[in-house]
């Protein structure tokens, strides 16, 4: 994907990956340029959030970006804090982070999911204006929804190795009671 290609895709919106009732309703915080021309969340090759949801159990195999629709049908699925896409986290605004936190709170509550698992603790702390937030459950719930704040599992985002960040995940996944999926096999174990 050349520079130019990457930049056409500012200030797109990514669609969610989402169904009703989901187990897990997984939020980053914006789309970056390569998800966005992509139209695949998490889709810069160095983002850890694929291997991490797989080594953790989530998944029965580590999924590409393009088969993020696959997610569902593990009553997974994946969305933002802030909708629209932009090179850097730093680029989005406070009111951007809150808006998308009130925009978040009504796609919850419409989708019933179990779980929001927000990977980004920043991000989560502007949304909702917990100033104090921490990784893991937090004390907040939106309808019946538990919510978990996981590291971002962007490539910068270099305190959170991937082993590390596997382990976050992890954790979460035991508290949900989603069974290992990763036990399954399958051709990229």
């Amino acid at each position: 994907m050349t520079p130019a290609e990457l930049e056409a895709a500012r200030d797109r919106v990514v669609p969610d990956v989402v169904a009703e009732g989901l187990r897990v309703l997984f939020c980053g915080i914006n789309p970056g340029l390569m998800t966005a021309a992509t139209g695949h969340h998490f889709a810069r090759p160095g983002n850890r959030f694929w291997p991490a949801l797989h080594a953790s159990g989530f998944t029965p195999r580590r999924l590409r970006p393009s088969e993020q629709a696959e997610l569902v049908t593990y009553g997974l699925g994946i969305t933002n804090v802030v909708a629209r896409a932009s090179a850097r986290a730093d680029e989005l605004s406070d009111e951007e982070y809150r808006e998308g936190g009130r925009i978040l709170e009504e796609k919850v509550l419409r989708l019933r999911p179990r779980w929001l698992a927000v990977a980004g603790v920043t991000a989560y702390r502007v949304a909702f204006g917990d100033k104090k937030a921490k990784i893991g459950p937090q004390t907040r719930t939106i309808g019946e929804t538990r919510i978990w704040a996981l590291p971002n599992p962007s490539g910068l985002n270099a305190l959170w190795t991937t082993p590390k960040l596997t382990d976050a995940f992890r954790a979460f996944r035991l508290v949900t009671g989603v069974p290992d999926a990763s036990c399954a096999g399958g051709p990229d174990d």
